[in-house]
């Protein structure tokens, strides 16, 4: 009897072993299809976190019973468990997330809370929903931003600054700079390949304790996609009613250890709105990611961009207001090839300590007919231009360690950095030809050689940041950074105004410090505020190009700020405040000559000030009202200019207020379908630093509309609704008035598909 009772015992057991098998699976973003680490699986009686790679085990689950799974920053989910032992889990980001994870206030993965920044990021679903043509489509949705659209992916940044072409702003693809400091050109992001951005991240104001100099008016990471988890592959193409076609291609899979992503882009525009304004556009991305453990991963990552526009110029006040958009330019282009190579070895020691090192090359060469060097002479029939080309190389390392401590919360991060940049530039005369009606109709290349010189920069640096928690709500950080810049300039030309400086060794260094805190009232609400000091070094085509003498002197900024966020109506909105005002000194203004040429001079005091503010709120799931914007006034304290005093002036090309709102709509009636309205308002601002003449500013409405079933997903997006007339930039020269007129009313339609395995291998 008592051996039957253990055997029925056994068999009882058995029977319930089967039943409550072990339940496995992965948890995956929906949006970029990658895993979700740290999220929460919970059951009736076990509950069990994802791993870095998604992972997750539960045991002794019943076939129907239900799990709940959340981690911050997505909407939880709450499903039964099938019949399957292995699940794959997809959950969807919050539209109306506060406390989302970001990596470029501290150089390390941190809660949006944690960083007494002004920090914004621009979501994956942003991106996918926007279907940007150009970046500023997705920038000026940022509270604060103005990016310029100068056509065809050409474009220039006004970020706590006016507009202006100057080296105030930092771009980075995965925290590394896509350019070398001391080479900057505003139209930098014509680098970027859109087709591979997970999402972007904008800090306004000063970065340079972290990141260096020309980190003043902003730094904005781009942060490339990861391999997804399963194996996915998408394809779309679009086209627009103004001669604008764009293909782009996603692959991507993990395999065990090894992940791959390749994607990229092609675009052509032909016979827009403005004449001679053609381009093309080739962007591709590989990145391969090999995981050896949980601990330790080896990410690889290639970019490579082939770009050529033609060049029109803006167009003078009566063909802008009569809508006559032709250009006098038939032959000017600008020519963009970028190539980068980044690895990246990251080890976590132990739960207190992680090292970094990266090691990075760049290629890149930016060749011109440029339109705005193209002058007349005494000749009506003839002009005088250049033909010109700029290039560098670039080697670089950084190494980043990270340590926390026991007490109070408490961390160090450390880090070095070198980019050693041997630069070139060449320009050569050309004879312009122009006809009688004015347009520059051909040119003839002559053996005369303008400019020639080559130009090595090594940039060294190293930083710190520490961060504790002296009180349980209150966070203090404080960071400081040593750069030094050093310049080898050899001119291979006779030294002149005009040909440049003579053979020049200049260094420049500068100590940029920042202190910060952050106050959790708790409920998603606090405050931050902080003090930054900014750095902008002389670019070595302002320092040695046609001058007999380098005089410009570095631009400093010192920027007070405060701020907070407050999260309302049970999590379903947000807002988030900022306060600043930032001056500078011996900053660096382009001034337009007699000529209509450009000189950059350090333009004594300056003063930028400012509010800025950003609204997201969805009172139900299936509307989102979303705006920003800023209002903020730019000003000279101490400028002259031709005997001329400005000082009290406010800065030409400053607009006062700047707004970006927009309304998503997807109802729940009508699965898959999405509608959107947006109102980008840019305010008045001043033509010319005597505040002479103004610009009026101007109101653009966009429209989108999507639909996506299974993979499938169409839209048509209408640019300029009104069919308005307007300027993206407007300024006043000796010349006359100068517009660059923005797109006319534009319809684009895209299809899309995208793949995705239900089920992983590994």
């Amino acid at each position: 009897m008592h051996r039957i009772s253990i055997l029925i015992c056994l068999t009882l057991c058995c029977f319930s072993t089967f039943a409550q098998d072990a339940l496995q699976g992965r948890v995956i973003d929906a949006q970029t299809r990658e895993a979700i680490p740290g999220a929460n699986i919970q059951a009736a009686k076990s509950g069990c976190q994802s791993d870095q790679q998604g992972k997750f085990s539960l045991p002794a689950i019943k076939a129907k019973d239900s799990i709940r799974i959340s981690v911050l920053g997505y909407t939880p989910l709450q499903m039964a468990v099938n019949q399957e032992r292995n699940m794959t889990i997809y959950l969807e980001p919050l539209p109306t997330r506060l406390n989302e994870v970001i990596v470029s206030a501290g150089r390390d993965k941190q809660y949006r809370t944690d960083a007494p920044v002004a920090i914004s990021t621009i979501s994956t679903q942003m991106i996918r929903e926007t279907k940007a043509t150009s970046l500023e489509q997705l920038m000026n949705k940022v509270s604060g931003v103005y990016m310029v659209d100068l056509g065809n992916e050409q474009h220039t940044m006004a970020i706590r600054q006016p507009i202006g072409y100057r080296s105030l702003f930092l771009y980075l693809e995965d925290g590394i700079p896509i350019r070398t400091t001391g080479d900057f050109n505003h139209n930098a992001l014509i680098e970027i390949n859109m087709a591979a951005l997970k999402t972007i991240e904008v800090i306004r104001g000063p970065a340079s304790s972290l990141y260096g100099s020309e980190a003043v008016g902003g730094a904005v990471n781009f942060i490339t996609a990861s391999p997804t988890l399963l194996p996915t592959a998408k394809i779309q193409a679009e086209m627009s009613d103004q001669g604008y076609k764009r293909t782009d291609f996603t692959l991507s899979a993990t395999s065990g250890k090894l992940g791959l992503l390749v994607g990229g882009y092609y675009a052509d525009q032909r016979n827009g709105y403005i004449d001679h304004s053609d381009f093309r556009k080739l962007a591709l991305t590989v990145k391969a990611q090999y995981k050896f453990s949980d601990r330790s991963t080896w990410t690889n990552a290639v970019s490579y961009v082939d770009y050529k526009t033609d060049q029109t110029g803006g167009v003078d006040s009566a063909n802008f207001y009569s809508r006559n958009y032709k250009s006098f330019h038939t032959f000017s282009y600008r020519l963009v090839k970028a190539f980068r190579v980044r690895s990246t070895f990251e080890h976590t020691w132990n739960s207190r300590n992680s090292t970094g090192f990266t090691a990075f090359f760049r290629n890149n060469e930016i060749g011109q007919n440029p339109f705005y060097a193209i002058k007349t002479t005494s000749d009506p029939l003839k002009a005088r231009g250049e033909i010109n080309s700029d290039q560098f190389n670039s080697y670089g390392v950084l190494v980043q360690h990270k340590k926390g401590f026991g007490w109070k919360k408490a961390s160090l991060i450390a880090g070095l950095s070198m980019d050693y940049s041997p630069a070139t530039y060449f320009a050569e005369y050309i004879d312009v030809d122009r006809n009688a009606e004015g347009y520059f109709t051909g040119y003839t290349p002559t053996d005369s050689v303008l400019t020639d010189y080559r130009a090595g920069l090594l940039n060294t640096a190293a930083y710190v940041q520490a961060e504790m928690s002296p009180l349980e709500h209150l966070k203090l950080v404080a960071a400081l950074r040593y750069d030094r810049m050093d310049y080898n300039f050899d001119n291979h030309l006779p030294p002149s105004a005009f040909t440049g400086s003579p053979d020049e060794r200049n260094h420049f260094k500068a100590w940029s410090p920042k202190i910060g805190l952050t106050y959790d009232f708790g409920r998603d609400r606090g405050l931050y505020a902080n003090f930054s000091v900014g750095f902008a070094p002389p670019n070595i085509s302002e320092l040695y190009r046609g001058v007999k003498v380098p005089v410009l002197k570095p631009a400093t900024y010192n920027n007070y700020e405060a701020g907070g966020w407050f999260a309302f109506a049970e999590n379903k909105g947000y807002v988030d405040v900022s306060v600043y005002r930032m001056d500078g000194a011996n900053e660096i203004v382009s001034v337009r000559l007699a000529d209509n040429s450009s000189e950059n001079r350090n333009a004594g005091k300056t003063r930028h000030s400012g509010v800025e503010w950003n609204l997201r709120y969805a009172p139900v799931p299936s509307l989102l009202f979303r705006t920003g914007g800023t209002v903020a006034k730019h000003e000279f304290i101490e400028y002259e200019d031709k005997g001329k005093q400005y000082g009290g002036n406010d800065m030409n090309g400053a607009p006062n207020l700047i707004t970006n709102t927009e309304i998503t709509y997807k109802p729940s009636f009508l699965k898959g379908i999405r509608l959107g309205m947006e109102w980008q308002h840019v305010g008045k601002y001043y033509m010319d630093p005597a505040n002479t003449e103004e610009y009026g500013g101007y109101e653009l409405f966009n429209a989108r509309a999507g639909y996506t079933l299974g993979g499938f997903e169409c839209w048509v997006n209408c640019r300029n609704i009104a069919d308005v007339m307007y300027a993206t930039t407007a300024e006043k020269t000796a010349f006359g008035k100068s517009y660059r007129p923005g797109p006319n009313r534009t319809f684009n339609v895209g299809l899309a598909y995208t793949f995705t395995c239900k089920q992983s291998k590994n």
